[in-house]
C-alpha cells in the first residue's frame, strides 16, 4: 500500500515502497534490496511523475545504486478498463523512464558512463522494466 502524501503544490503525492524483485538480463542479474521506492507524482493533468529510487545487489556480490525519473500516463479509456478490472495492456499506456546507475564496483563501473531508457508495464505482481542501455 502507498503512502498517500496528498495534495501539494506539484500535485497529489503517493510513495509506493519496494521491498524486493529480480532483474536478469544479458550483463547482469541479481535481486532488489529492500528499502527503495517511488515517489509518485500525479500532476494536475492526470500525468504521473515517477520518481524511483533503488538498490540492486548482483548475482556476484556488486551493489549498484539506480535512480529513474519517468513519466506515466493512463488514458481514460484505459483508467476505465482498470478500474472495471479488465486487463489493460502495455500497448494502452505510457510508462517511460531514464534510469541512472551508480556503483564503486570496478567491474560494473561501465554503467556510471551508461545513458539508459526503461520501457515500463505494470503486471499481476508489481511492476517490469525493460531496460535498454543507449549505445
Amino acid at each position: 500500500e502507498p503512502q498517500r502524501v496528498g495534495d501539494g503544490p506539484a500535485g497529489k503525492r503517493q510513495i509506493f515502497p519496494i521491498a524486493d524483485g529480480t532483474f536478469d538480463g544479458p550483463t547482469m542479474r541479481g535481486r532488489i534490496l529492500p528499502g527503495g521506492g517511488d515517489w509518485l507524482t500525479i500532476r494536475p493533468d492526470g500525468v504521473g511523475e515517477l520518481d524511483v529510487r533503488i538498490t540492486l545487489e548482483t548475482h556476484d556480490g556488486a551493489v549498484i545504486y539506480m535512480r529513474y525519473p519517468g513519466i506515466l500516463h493512463f488514458p481514460e479509456e484505459a483508467r476505465a478498463k482498470m478500474r472495471a478490472g479488465e486487463a489493460v495492456s502495455a500497448a494502452e499506456y505510457y510508462m517511460r523512464s531514464t534510469p541512472r546507475f551508480e556503483t564503486g564496483d570496478e567491474r560494473y563501473g561501465w554503467l556510471n558512463r551508461t545513458v539508459a531508457v526503461g520501457v515500463g508495464e505494470r503486471t499481476d505482481t508489481g511492476v517490469a522494466y525493460s531496460v535498454y542501455a543507449i549505445l
